[in-house]
């Protein structure tokens, strides 16, 4: 019984209103089949073989047997030789009963099974119009994006259950495309008001590292608030290329990835804490559609992570694959060991290697949650996994 409906509710709905309809005219008409056969079977019973049956008690045939009245005495062999008769007319028109019914029978089911074949493809044709609104819906929904919410069903028709959802799909429709207006508001806003201060701050620092006047003690102070400005600009774009990152792609054009990868390794350098990290290439040409300043920074933030959370004198491996599904980017890399339960973490934002949050200028955090939310909005997936040597495998595939 489970798997049966389990075999039931994979059937789409379409088909699943054409077989529940073709199974009701089937219930009905073997219905409707045996009512008529049972009272076609009376209606014989009650005009044939009963009216036989008078001929034997000596009774008159009736004319629905014979087709006239003949005394019995009149039959030849008297008595005797009118029930003989009469037994074997009402043995005829038993069988003849019995044929009817067995033909009428036939016939019948011949006819049902026909009429039943056309009542599943009108059931399949109406539950396919019934439907076609409910696919309009549906490919309305797929073909929406956060740069095509002005568009709207706008369904037809009588207010009925249909026409409500429609309504109420494109109500839901108004509400999200204010919501994504009011957040690239802020997000150009924030751009704006945030880093103007911090400019502002590092300029005046800057200036007065450069005043002959200043004493070793002002200096100090200045390099050290020139340090958290910095750490503090790195943070804020990071977080502005994550709201940016995670929302609708507008451009998307072929982009050489292999290109890509070496525009990114050009602006990595080794960690001045780790030392010299060796750097393999196992490059492929592979081909992505997007946006390439998008896919730039998710390079460079992988390559990051692999060199600035490595040990000394370590080593990055970088492959790039293209296969039908699409391109694949492996960055390998050594360094401490992740367990493997904290590796699922790292993508979350202010999340580092060992699970701590960040608190102090390695970095804002927010490395591989760039990597993932880039990934997405390309169509594709980014994951990790930790190395036993000691530390992680970061593959991002990206869809044709």
């Amino acid at each position: 019984m489970t798997r049966r409906l389990l075999v039931w509710r994979r059937l789409g709905l379409r088909t699943r209103l054409t077989l529940l309809y073709g199974g009701l005219f089937f219930v009905a008409g073997s219905v409707l089949l045996w009512f008529t056969h049972l009272l076609t079977a009376r209606a014989l019973n009650q005009r044939f073989v009963v009216a036989v049956d008078k001929v034997g008690d000596g009774g008159r045939p009736t004319p629905a047997v014979s087709g006239a009245a003949l005394p019995a005495d009149s039959l030849p062999g008297g008595a005797l030789g009118a029930d003989v008769i009469a037994r074997r007319v009402r043995t005829d028109v038993e069988q003849g009963a019995a044929d009817v019914l067995n033909d009428v029978l036939r016939s019948s089911l011949i006819v049902m099974i026909l009429v039943g074949v056309v009542a599943v493809v009108l059931g399949y044709l109406v539950a396919d119009r019934a439907l076609r609104p409910l696919d309009r819906v549906t490919e309305t929904a797929q073909r929406l994006s956060e740069s095509t919410l002005h568009e709207r069903i706008a369904l037809r028709g009588p207010q009925d259950e249909v026409k409500r959802l429609a309504d109420t799909f494109d109500a839901m429709l108004d509400r999200l495309h204010r919501v994504f207006d009011a957040q690239r508001r802020f997000i150009a806003n924030a751009s704006h008001e945030l880093r103007t201060p911090l400019a502002v701050n590092r300029t005046v620092l800057e200036v007065s590292l450069e005043e002959p006047a200043a004493s070793e003690d002002l200096k100090a102070l200045a390099r050290a608030l020139l340090g958290a400005t910095a750490r503090y600009e790195r943070l804020i774009d990071g977080l502005l290329m994550l709201a940016q990152s995670e929302q609708e792609i507008t451009t998307r054009r072929p982009v050489d990835l292999r290109q890509v990868v070496r525009t990114a390794m050009e602006q990595i350098g080794p960690h001045p804490r780790r030392g010299k990290v060796t750097v393999h290439e196992d490059l492929s040409p592979a081909v992505a559609h997007g946006d390439p300043l998008f896919l730039e920074r998710c390079l460079v933030n992988l390559l990051e992570n692999a060199v600035k959370y490595n040990v000394r004198d370590g080593e990055v491996w970088v492959r790039l694959r293209e296969d039908d599904a699409g391109a694949c980017l492996t960055v390998e890399n050594t360094g401490p060991p992740v367990p493997p339960y904290e590796v699922g973490d790292l993508f979350e934002p202010f999340r580092r290697h060992g699970g701590d949050r960040i608190r102090s200028a390695r970095g804002a955090g927010l490395g591989l949650s760039i990597v993932r939310a880039i990934a997405v909005a390309h169509g594709g997936t980014a994951d990790a996994r930790a190395r036993p040597e000691g530390g992680l495998t970061v593959t991002v595939r990206l869809p044709r």
